[in-house]
């Protein structure tokens, strides 16, 4: 008997049966959401003001005459964040294609350089403009993070570009390029999900796409069925965490009205996941 509790336990921990729960849901609303949105399903995900600046970069680089920059951080190509800029480079660079406007990609990293300049090619031939599409724009600089930092800034010095994109995964080069960019006088927009290096865009750049903003506004702009699904579900997964939380708020407030157990069973239920 005992050999059987220990096999048991062994496979399956009741302790955890909450962790399982709460997976399961959180699945199911991701996947719900993913096949609505590739049935052709509308929707709704809200406009970040930070987006709004970017016709306005775009309009204004090409009143100009000047080119644009797009920096998609110091990540690799299996970098969440740098998969999200790259899904906005493909927008950025679809609306830049109608226009005589260049666009100026530099990388850290060849194979993050290989995969952009193929997404920036077909933004360019979607836009119905393949001729404007110049590969040597978006080019390799090197794979050092600082020699990288200051590359970059001798771009900005040099070309001046009317607009700045700074979106991905940054470190400490993030203050170096933001203010480089900033003493050029063009609009910036950065977004990054690096927690550290928010305060640095924020006082340097004109609009700043904080933490998970820049995977929502990948989401929103490439319209891919997969992201939407997996930004609505989240969505709804945290709307389910805040019921939870203001249930067990009420019942602990029942509790200290009405000595009893009324919450008791509530807090074991997600206390237990520690166990």
């Amino acid at each position: 008997m005992n050999v059987m509790a220990t096999i048991d336990a062994t496979w399956f921990d009741l302790d955890k049966l909450n962790v399982l729960v709460a997976l399961v849901v959180l699945s199911a609303l991701i996947l719900y959401f993913i096949y609505h949105a590739r049935r052709g399903k509308a929707l709704f995900v809200r406009r970040i003001p930070g987006l709004e600046s970017v016709e306005e970069a775009i309009g204004r680089a090409t009143e100009l005459g000047k080119p644009m920059l797009y920096v998609s951080g110091i990540g690799g190509a299996g970098d969440v964040a740098t998969i999200a800029a790259m899904n906005i480079l493909g927008y950025v660079a679809e609306q830049v294609a109608h226009y005589d406007t260049d666009l100026l990609v530099p990388c850290i990293d060849p194979v993050v350089m290989t995969i952009e300049q193929e997404l920036v090619k077909n933004s360019y031939t979607r836009a119905g403009r393949p001729e404007n599409y110049k590969e040597d724009n978006v080019c390799y600089l090197t794979g050092e993070q600082f020699p990288y930092a200051m590359a970059v800034s001798g771009i900005m010095v040099r070309e001046k570009p009317a607009a700045n994109f700074f979106m991905g995964s940054f470190a400490a080069e993030s203050l170096i390029l933001a203010e480089a960019g900033a003493a050029t006088g063009a609009i910036q927009i950065a977004g990054t999900s690096a927690e550290s290096q928010i305060p640095f865009f924020i006082v340097a750049c004109d609009y700043t796409l904080i933490g998970e903003e820049l995977f929502a506004a990948s989401a929103y702009l490439s319209r891919e069925p997969l992201l939407l699904g997996c930004l609505k579900g989240q969505d709804y997964a945290k709307l389910v965490i805040i019921v939870a939380l203001l249930a067990g708020i009420a019942l602990l407030t029942a509790d200290v009205c009405l000595p009893g157990q009324f919450s008791q069973w509530f807090v074991n239920l997600f206390a237990s996941a520690g166990g």
